[in-house]
């Protein structure tokens, strides 16, 4: 049961092969050590109560691979069935971020993570970008830095094709850590700000 007194971050992912899932654990992990409450869920398994944790969460962090430049077509269809929330506003005010994984270190994960920021604005919520410079971007750098490809919007990450979830980079994992960290906090802020206004 979450504690009312902590930030609930729901983190709504689909992942097909398993690397993704790995980066959702990390970001629920880095949320979770910031000091929420967060619960990661898989959304081509989605149950009645876990849409309801969803509208209880004071942060959705949307997740998914990405297959031909955008979010697999079983977060579309998550996001189409998302429009229930859509039409009662049930959203508005809640905190989004978002990742994404692939086989490229491109591999057009930019589509995606502005897809989710896209649905985020749909919804009436407010953006949070990752919050970091990029990594591996001089001559000393290497592909061990945090953010090592680069990405503001969301966090990105990138596995190799022809290995299992085991594969994926240990700087990929950190960002996304951060990031559930980074949600944590603001959630925590925008928290407290409406306790004080409601005072």
């Amino acid at each position: 049961m979450p504690d009312p007194g902590r930030p609930t971050i729901a983190i709504a992912f689909h992942s097909g092969y398993g690397h993704t899932a790995v980066i959702a654990e990390a970001v629920a992990r880095g949320a979770a050590g910031a000091g929420a409450d967060a619960v990661a869920i898989p959304v081509d398994t989605i149950t009645d109560e876990q849409w309801a944790r969803l509208d209880a969460a004071d942060a959705i962090i949307f997740g998914s691979a990405t297959y031909m430049g955008t979010a697999s077509a079983a977060f579309h269809a998550f996001a189409e069935a998302s429009s229930k929330r859509w039409f009662p506003h049930a959203w508005v005010d809640k905190l989004a971020a978002g990742f994404t994984n692939s086989g490229a270190k491109s591999g057009d994960k930019s589509s995606t993570l502005g897809y989710f920021a896209t649905l985020a604005a749909q919804h009436g919520m407010h953006w949070i970008s990752l919050g970091l410079l990029p990594g591996w971007d001089s001559t000393t750098g290497s592909e061990d830095d945090i953010n090592r490809l680069g990405f503001f919007l969301g966090a990105g990450a990138q596995s190799p094709t022809d290995a299992g979830p085991e594969a994926v980079h240990t700087s990929d994992i950190a960002t996304a850590e951060h990031l559930g960290a980074r949600v944590a906090r603001q959630a925590a802020i925008f928290r407290a700000g409406r306790t004080v206004l409601a005072a």
